[in-house]
């Protein structure tokens, strides 16, 4: 199975607080997968990281190095070590911002031995695609420039993968956060083809 329990970054919450938080939904939920019968083995966790609210007024956010070490104790206290991997969600950060994120985790997790059983990588949506759509912009002339950016943000994902990323990325198209609005985005939707039975015809679609 695929478990998704996400502590949302909406709200005033400070960093202790998140971390509270998602340790008990995190137990909850290994408590209910394993009255089920789950198969943990076959398993993929994708959490969010544990980060204070983005309303949060009585803390300035919590630099990665705390969020990767209330992350990764958060993690060791509830996930069991059958669990093969754990994919985290950007959860509504940039693309600079969620690699540099997952880098320090791995770093951290690399640089004491033992502390992470699982494999800790990526399941990005905005965080990943970002600059890929805003170099895009629904227009069949920058497939080109589109692809190298989806490359890039790949590539810088997969090194923060390793703990060895050293933001590679951040010249990239449109690294600051929230660049390609929702209105852009909206506009571009509208102008991609439909079929008669009203869902969208993705044969025509611009390979990315």
């Amino acid at each position: 199975p695929i478990v998704e329990p996400e502590v949302l970054m909406d709200g005033p919450h400070t960093l202790e607080m998140a971390a509270e938080a998602t340790r008990k939904v995190m137990a909850a939920v290994y408590k209910s997968l394993h009255d089920h019968h789950a198969f943990l083995e076959g398993s993929v966790l994708m959490p969010s990281f544990v980060r204070s609210g983005d309303a949060c007024l009585l803390e300035e956010a919590a630099p990665a190095g705390r969020v990767a070490l209330a992350t990764l104790t958060c993690l060791r206290r509830t996930v069991p070590p059958a669990v093969p991997a754990v994919a985290f969600l950007s959860g509504g950060m940039g693309e600079e911002e969620a690699a540099l994120m997952l880098n320090e985790i791995n770093r951290l997790a690399g640089s004491v031995g033992g502390m992470a059983p699982w494999s800790l990588t990526f399941s990005f949506g905005r965080a990943l695609q970002q600059s890929c759509l805003a170099a895009w912009r629904s227009s069949e002339e920058n497939v080109g420039a589109a692809q190298a950016e989806l490359l890039l943000r790949s590539k810088c994902c997969s090194l923060a993968n390793l703990g060895v990323y050293a933001g590679q990325g951040s010249r990239g198209a449109r690294g600051a956060p929230d660049y390609f609005l929702p209105d852009e985005l909206a506009a571009a939707a509208r102008r991609l083809p439909v079929d008669l039975g009203g869902s969208r015809d993705k044969s025509s679609l611009p390979a990315l």
